[in-house]
């Protein structure tokens, strides 16, 4: 122990101490390129040496420890360095592969093919490559793996199938499919290293030939399967023969037509359905013609019928069919006697109508076609087409006026394309209206009607305004209407009804009944016992109706008259009219009827009077006077004789008047008769003037006279013709200036003798013209002359249109008067008709002493 406290050579003595000093030994061993178990060594030696047993245990147990972890490291360096040189190794086989996937898809990715590798069954497929733009295969792969959207329907199915039944069971398979745009590609499918590898591929020209043979190949098969199958279950009988005539096959309608078991059986028996004449006949037709095509007679079960034979002859053989038109020719038969039968009873239509067929030319027209458009019937039975008719139409002005006719020519044809009827309206350039009805066949072609509805439209635009013209009349009525049913009830009213009795329109909305509209008016009226009467008329039960009517005396002094007309529909026609004015006006009336009754009598009365007392003592005066003027009673000096004059001139002139008067009141009165005779026309006027020619000369009046010499006669009463003109001129004198001048014409015609007096004076206003004729209306003038009593021109005309004839004026201020007297040649009214002048007529060169002659 003390030689371990001491320690002459510095070894350390404590454990720690030694193994410190022991790993630095062995590591410095280690580091001197010693073995460990040479330094393990050398340690125990140290060790042993120095140090005991337990300190030897231990430093044994931590040498081994450090050496295991020592073989440990070396071992972990080791392994470390293989993995990194296998890391290494395997990154550059990384490099490598993806070198070689790089120059496959290289490879691959070309315009004329593309390659879909599906490598697991859930996982989305690979696509790599691409086909030629004009494929019309998109490129995205997403939209190429859409088939249906650039494949034809067709090929996407079919290949959709063969792709289900590559991947469940592994078969392979090689297609052609066809793309919308019409190209045509390979697809061929198998099974790579457990994935599905299909691949599509643009087709060079050869493969394109051979793939559209193929296609061409399958269609033809599937074409005479079809065709085949078309014929077996055809119900004619159908054939085929080879070159030198035999058959080959026949369908089951051919077996059923000869009595034959099975169509083979018919073969191999060789039986016939024509006749050996038939067959020569289609032989000799071959041989210049291919195609055979005749109606003969064929017996099919002991049934003679009649067949369309159709055989067609080919450098294989020939192939025939019969085919039943006994059927049809019996339709066609009674079709044909149809349509005749049709065809007539259309042409007595009044109607227009046209049938036009699948060309569109005219099939048919009937005689109010023809009628209404004006065409030749040459033209119509050349069947024209419907666009050079409507050419023609409008060629004539017989067609609607179009801003763009051609626009509305297609329209019109359009009708062929329709398929239901189609209506127009056209309105001809003549003022005809046509309801145009084109109506298109199921088979081709259009019937047009054209119905005329010009009478039907105005008929109705006339009813409708007439209906709207009855409304308003009706409704603006003031008398009250009031229509009735049969069953007594208020179908129609006009608001006068309701105002007259006081009623609410409200009330009568609601087809009330007679009785409740009578109980309503009941109190209304003083005489109610005709309101039994009424109600019986509007909803009694009689056989006959008959027009009732009745006048109401109403409460508040109003008077209304009813009345009952009979419908034809069993309606009736109540009418309220208020009468109230009308039975006072009809009072009045005859109060003044009475009053003129009285007045015609003073008139008579004053007639009688200046008739009698007071023409007679005029008369008296006249004479007296004219007594006392001459010279055998006695001499007057100037002043006496000057004053004699006045007494006759003015008893002259009063007695004129009276005559006047006189007449007008005979005349009024229809008393007046004209005493007919020939009147010479120019002495009648040479009369009139003769009695003027004092006041002529006084009033140096130039007179001026035209009258044919070939005037002559006329029938009248020449007194008051006379008159007539007697008065014109006496008239025309006092209106015109000294030194004036008159004139007076007469000419004749077809029509009557028309007499003409005019004057040169200042004329008559436009407002004094319509009075002139008025009786005891006079106008001054300016000149120094005045008017008369107004009786001259009221003479004139009365005696002139009691011959029957007319009187007109014609003046303007300054212009002078035009008096013109019409005359008919024959007068027909009633009068004396005899030579003997009238009693009262003027005489002859002394009118104005006379009781007519005299202004």
């Amino acid at each position: 122990m003390a030689r371990h406290a001491g320690g002459d050579k510095g070894i350390p003595t404590s454990p720690t101490g030694g193994a410190a000093f022991l790993g630095a030994t062995a590591g410095i061993l280690t580091l001197t390129g010693a073995s460990p178990a040479a330094a393990a060594a050398a340690n125990l030696r140290i060790l042993g040496e120095n140090v005991g047993y337990l300190e030897v245990l231990w430093m044994v147990s931590l040498i081994g420890a450090l050496c295991f972890a020592v073989v440990s490291a070396v071992a972990l360096l080791r392994g470390r360095r293989r993995a990194e040189e296998n890391i290494a190794r395997l990154e550059q086989g990384i490099e490598d592969f993806r070198a070689s996937v790089e120059q496959a898809e290289a490879l691959l990715d070309t315009d004329d093919q593309r390659i879909v590798v599906w490598s697991r069954p859930g996982g989305p497929p690979t696509v790599v490559g691409r086909l030629s733009d004009d494929s019309g295969a998109p490129y995205a792969p997403s939209a190429f793996l859409a088939f249906g959207t650039w494949l034809a329907p067709a090929s996407a199915g079919a290949l959709d199938t063969a792709l289900d039944t590559l991947r469940r069971t592994g078969e392979r398979f090689a297609v052609y499919l066809e793309t919308q745009h019409g190209e045509t590609i390979e697809a061929v499918g198998r099974i790579s290293a457990g994935r599905a590898v299909v691949r599509f591929r643009d087709l060079n020209e050869e493969r394109k030939a051979h793939a559209a043979l193929q296609r061409e190949h399958r269609e033809l098969e599937e074409t005479v399967d079809t065709v085949q199958a078309l014929l077996e279950l055809l119900p004619n009988p159908v054939w085929l023969r080879d070159t030198v005539g035999r058959l080959t096959w026949v369908n089951a309608a051919y077996a059923r037509a000869i009595e034959a078991a099975t169509p083979d059986a018919a073969v191999e028996a060789a039986t016939e359905l024509l006749d050996v004449s038939a067959l020569r006949e289609i032989a000799r037709d071959h041989v210049e013609n291919p195609l055979y095509h005749r109606k003969l007679p064929v017996v099919v079960a002991g049934d003679r019928r009649a067949f369309s034979v159709v055989d067609v002859s080919s450098e294989t053989g020939s192939a025939g069919m019969a085919i039943d038109i006994d059927e049809l020719e019996k339709a066609q038969a009674n079709l044909r006697r149809t349509v005749e039968f049709h065809a007539r009873t259309l042409d007595q239509l009044a109607t227009a109508v046209a049938i036009f067929g699948q060309d569109q030319r005219l099939q048919f027209y009937n005689a109010a076609y023809r009628d209404l458009w004006g065409l030749e019937t040459s033209f119509l039975e050349g069947k024209p087409e419907e666009g050079a008719l409507l050419d023609r139409l409008r060629q004539n002005r017989k067609l609607p006026e179009q801003a763009d006719f051609r626009k509305w020519k297609q329209s019109a044809l359009k009708a062929y394309q329709a398929v239901e009827a189609q209506e127009d309206w056209w309105h001809l350039p003549d003022g005809r209206t046509l309801r145009v009805i084109a109506n298109p066949h199921p088979q081709g072609g259009v019937t047009y009607i054209y119905e005329n509805v010009t009478e039907q439209l105005d008929l109705q635009s006339r009813y409708n305004a007439l209906s709207r013209v009855q409304g308003e009349t009706l409704e603006n009525l003031a008398e009250g209407v009031a229509v009735f049913g049969s069953d007594g009830r208020l179908r129609l009213w006009n608001p006068a009804f309701a105002k007259a009795w006081k009623l609410d329109p409200g009330r009568l909305g609601d087809k009330v009944h007679i009785n409740d509209i009578v109980g309503w008016c009941q109190g209304q009226v003083r005489n109610s016992d005709l309101w039994p009467t009424l109600s019986a008329a509007i909803a009694g039960l009689a056989d006959t109706r008959t027009s009732v009517g009745g006048r109401l005396e109403r409460t508040d002094g109003a008077i209304v008259d009813f009345a009952t007309v009979p419908l034809p529909d069993g309606a009736t026609l109540a009418t309220f009219v208020d009468v109230s004015d009308t039975v006072n006006v009809e009072r009045a009336l005859l109060e003044k009827n009475e009053a003129l009754q009285e007045a015609d009598q003073l008139k008579n009365a004053f007639i009688q009077h200046v008739s009698y007392e007071l023409r007679s003592p005029l008369t008296n005066i006249i004479g007296f006077a004219e007594l006392l003027s001459d010279a055998k009673t006695g001499e007057f000096n100037d002043k006496q004789r000057e004053y004699t004059g006045y007494i006759l001139s003015s008893s002259s002139a009063l007695l004129t008047i009276i005559n006047d008067i006189l007449d007008l009141a005979t005349v009024d009165a229809g008393i007046m008769e004209l005493s007919l005779s020939d009147v010479d026309i120019a002495d009648t006027i040479a009369s009139a003037v003769e009695g003027l020619q004092d006041r002529i000369r006084e009033s140096r009046i130039v007179l001026r006279t035209s009258i044919p010499a070939n005037v002559g006669h006329f029938r009248a009463d020449a007194a008051r013709v006379r008159q007539v003109l007697y008065n014109l001129l006496s008239n025309a004198i006092q209106f015109s200036e000294d030194g004036g001048t008159v004139e007076i014409a007469c000419t004749r015609d077809a029509n009557g003798i028309q007499f003409t007096v005019r004057d040169h004076g200042c004329g008559i206003s436009q407002e004094h013209l319509d009075t002139v004729f008025d009786r005891f209306v006079s106008h001054t003038t300016g000149n120094r002359r005045r008017g008369g009593p107004g009786l001259g021109l009221s003479i004139v005309k009365s005696f002139v249109e009691l011959h029957g004839g007319t009187v007109a004026i014609q003046s303007a201020d300054g212009d002078g008067v035009s008096v013109i007297c019409t005359f008919p040649i024959l007068h027909e009214a009633g009068a004396r008709d005899d030579d003997a002048t009238s009693d009262d007529a003027p005489e002859e060169g002394m009118p104005e002493k006379s009781m007519d002659g005299r202004l």
